[in-house]
């Protein structure tokens, strides 16, 4: 099982500082059951990438500016959901460093939808 507490770096989140984000670590509301702000930047948990790329590309059709941090994984049917959308990626070389309770086993990409 992946831990979804894994915090933005610092350097990274500093160009969304004031961003929407409705995944903060550690939060008790369910960014998944509100409507999302513009713009909205989002380091989604790892263990349910699906149901926020939706929730992602649904927000952005309603005309939000959505920037996701996720892991690379290409061979998923959420990441072909993104591609299908038109969003655009950026992957990372190497893995990140996050905060929190360590950094994950793979690769990262923020997606611009």
């Amino acid at each position: 099982m992946t831990s979804d507490d894994h915090s933005t770096p610092e350097w990274l989140m500093k160009y969304f500082k004031d961003w929407f984000d409705p995944c903060p670590l550690y939060s008790k509301f369910d960014g998944l059951k509100i409507d999302w702000h513009d713009p909205t930047y989002a380091n989604i948990p790892y263990s349910d990438p699906e149901s926020w790329v939706k929730k992602a590309i649904k927000e952005s059709r309603k005309g939000v500016r959505v920037v996701l941090l996720t892991r690379v994984d290409p061979s998923t049917k959420w990441w072909l959901e993104l591609i299908a959308s038109g969003a655009r990626v950026a992957c990372f070389f190497g893995r990140i460093k996050f905060t929190g309770t360590g950094s994950p086993n793979f690769a990262s990409a923020l997606w611009f939808l």
